[in-house]
């Protein structure tokens, strides 16, 4: 199963399937089987990370961003489950954690396995102070360091075939690099087995004299076969200046003049050249010239020029190369263009159109950020009091930069929003709506409006938060069309307490409400809550204390309101499985505002199945669902949670007899 969601994510990536399919799994994967304990959910809850893991980061976007935080809610909750292993639980956690950081790997970057050969040449002539270049180390002779300057004459050691990284490393004896397994060993080490034999490691032989390449250091690091060291040997620590005393001291080194060029290799008889930092280092970086960096007044004077022949040539190309050669540092970015919007403002509306294209074409070349732009937005609104002296409307002015950068995609209307929540500036947010209608149409902006998930409540002043306070500011500034259900609302609740027939209600519905709307969750919502808050009116369960117990008066004139609105509810609810979730929600909300009177929920519950208002489908599918967006959730499963139990288990068995039959 594992290996089949790994697959199905991997199709996913390529655009094989489609999003839709993907949620599904995912929604599949999460939702508790019944009859299935929470510890058996385990190869489920791991196929579940898996999938995320693998196609996470191509789901997580703005359009599907409430269903992504639903799920990750969901495995939240089972993180803290007990009953889960505790692997899995880690499991969660790991990919809870993997979107909090933005989908990046806590370890960001892989071992790529063993170094090339020429890494490990970089690394010695970095931090080792050894040069050694490629094609000399190609055609290096074995008998590099058998016969070179360090060795005495008449002195020589056996020759091996290892060649490679042992010559190139093998700069002094005892040289290795390292310790331990896959160390590095030259073949002069003292803890290579088969050079012990020879007689300078064991003490026996010829006498090297002080006057050696390595003088006394050389003969006392070679009897010291026994201690291994971390560090370097101390010849690839030899200074500039030990090297320079060093080197008149040996008669075999050759002249600088005589020496080969450091690229080839050496001719045969002639010792090649060790490979200590005696010059300059291997990579020398061009001196940069310090170009003094333009001044900040010097940046905005640039910034004019290139606006103003932008305006009268209308040449972006020009512009944004104009723009290009600033070199700009990014602190600057948004002052330039704040600049570029408030030289604007006065102007006619089609330079703002053309400052704004402009705008649009440096994010397109990435010289920009939608940051950069509400950075700007912000700075100029805050010149807002010093420009509406010159410039009385400034701020609707402002609107139509914000409204074409939402148009352009540069900014989202959420980001947009964000600054300006519980009534800041106000109402600077509604003209950018106004000019949004105003230069596309109504219904796009309504459909945009939508997909943002803006809360229109929390933009207006905090005194104003509340629905009949909007739908009056919304009206007064021609953006009611955004809430055509709010309206809806208040006109459905004044047709049912004059007329409460539900012929006449269902007559009303056909003629005031778009048919596309009729599907729609929001109207099922308003249409119940309608019913519901007319039915609490007519019959108040709820007494002075909300414990007690309503009277079997009040209980039937409740069954009986609900009853007479039965042929409206089925005619709208019959066979939509997720319209009936969402009037449960609607019901739940309800009991939540009136402070879940005893016995409530669970009376309407029941009545709504024992009328066939709402299906078995639809009242575990509430149950499972793990939406935050209704509040009182968790306290409206406590109440009704032993009845669903039980509404599971006839639902079950019900299903055995069927298969018997």
């Amino acid at each position: 199963m594992l290996g089949n969601i790994k697959f199905i994510g991997e199709l996913g990536k390529l655009d094989l399937i489609h999003e839709s399919i993907l949620h599904k799994c995912i929604k599949t994967l999460l939702e508790k089987k019944k009859r299935v304990q929470f510890k058996d959910m385990g190869e489920d809850l791991e196929c579940l990370c898996q999938i995320m893991r693998t196609i996470g980061p191509r789901l997580d976007h703005e359009k599907a961003k409430s269903l992504m935080d639903q799920y990750f809610a969901r495995m939240r909750s089972l993180m803290q489950n007990k009953e889960l292993p505790a692997r899995i639980r880690f499991i969660l956690q790991d990919t809870v954690e993997l979107r909090e950081h933005r989908w990046v790997p806590r370890k960001a970057f892989n071992d790529n396995g063993p170094k090339t050969i020429n890494q490990i040449r970089q690394e010695a002539g970095k931090d080792l102070g050894v040069f050694i270049p490629p094609s000399m180390a190609h055609g290096m002779r074995n008998d590099f360091f058998l016969e070179g300057p360090f060795i005495p004459p008449g002195r020589k050691f056996d020759r091996d075939p290892l060649g490679g990284l042992a010559d190139m490393f093998g700069q002094m004896p005892g040289s290795g690099i390292g310790t331990g397994p896959g160390v590095i060993q030259d073949r002069f080490s003292p803890t290579m087995g088969r050079h012990r034999s020879n007689q300078i490691f064991n003490g026996h032989g010829g006498h090297v004299t002080p006057q050696s390449q390595f003088g006394e250091m050389g003969s006392k690091s070679f009897l010291k076969s026994n201690q291994i060291s971390l560090r370097p040997a101390q010849s690839f620590l030899l200074n500039k200046t030990l090297v320079h005393k060093l080197q008149p001291q040996t008669p075999t080194m050759i002249p600088p003049s005589a020496q080969p060029p450091r690229t080839q290799t050496p001719p045969l008889g002639q010792p090649p050249q060790l490979g200590l930092k005696t010059n300059p280092p291997l990579i020398q970086e061009k001196p940069v010239k310090n170009k003094k960096a333009p001044s900040k007044e010097e940046l905005i004077k640039l910034t004019e020029t290139i606006l103003t022949d932008y305006l009268a040539n209308v040449n972006v190309k020009d512009a944004v190369n104009g723009v290009k050669e600033m070199r700009a540092p990014k602190p600057f970015l948004p002052e330039m263009l704040s600049k570029m919007i408030v030289q604007t403002l006065d102007r006619s509306d089609e330079d703002k159109e053309q400052a704004s294209c402009l705008i649009d074409a440096l994010r397109q070349e990435g010289l920009i950020t939608g940051e950069n732009f509400m950075q700007a937005f912000l700075n100029v609104l805050d010149q807002c009091p010093k420009l509406e002296g010159d410039i009385p409307l400034v701020k609707s002015y402002l609107a139509q930069y914000a409204a074409r950068a939402v148009m352009s995609e540069l900014v989202t209307l959420l980001e947009l929003a964000q600054p300006f929540e519980n009534g800041t500036q106000f109402p600077l947010f509604l003209l950018c709506l106004q000019q949004l209608a105003k230069l596309k149409d109504r219904e796009w902006l309504t459909d945009l409006f939508q997909l943002s998930k803006v809360n229109m409540q929390k933009m207006l002043p905090e005194i104003d938060q509340n629905k009949d306070r909007m739908l009056e500011i919304l009206e007064g500034k021609g953006l009611s069309f955004l809430f055509p259900l709010l309206k809806l609302e208040k006109e459905l609740a004044e047709q049912i307490k004059n007329d409460p027939s539900p012929q006449a209600i269902y007559k009303w519905i056909k003629d005031n409400i778009s048919p596309k709307l009729h599907t729609d969750k929001g109207f099922v919502n308003i249409l119940l809550t309608s019913f519901l808050q007319h039915i609490s009116k007519m019959a108040p369960a709820e007494s002075a204390d909300p414990t007690g117990v309503p009277s079997k008066e009040v209980l039937e004139l409740e069954k009986q309101l609900l009853l007479s609105f039965k042929p409206v509810m089925q005619k709208f609810l019959h066979d939509h499985t997720e319209l009936q979730v969402s009037a449960l929600y609607a019901l739940q909300v309800h009991c939540y505002n009136h402070n879940f009177p005893k016995g409530m929920l669970l009376r309407f519950f029941v009545n709504f199945y024992d009328m066939e208002i709402i299906e078995e489908e639809a009242f575990l599918a509430w149950k499972e669902d793990i939406s935050q967006e209704f509040p009182g959730k968790g306290k409206a499963l406590f109440q009704v949670n032993q009845w669903l139990t039980w509404l599971e288990t006839a639902e079950e068995e019900e299903s055995e007899e069927e298969e018997g039959d």
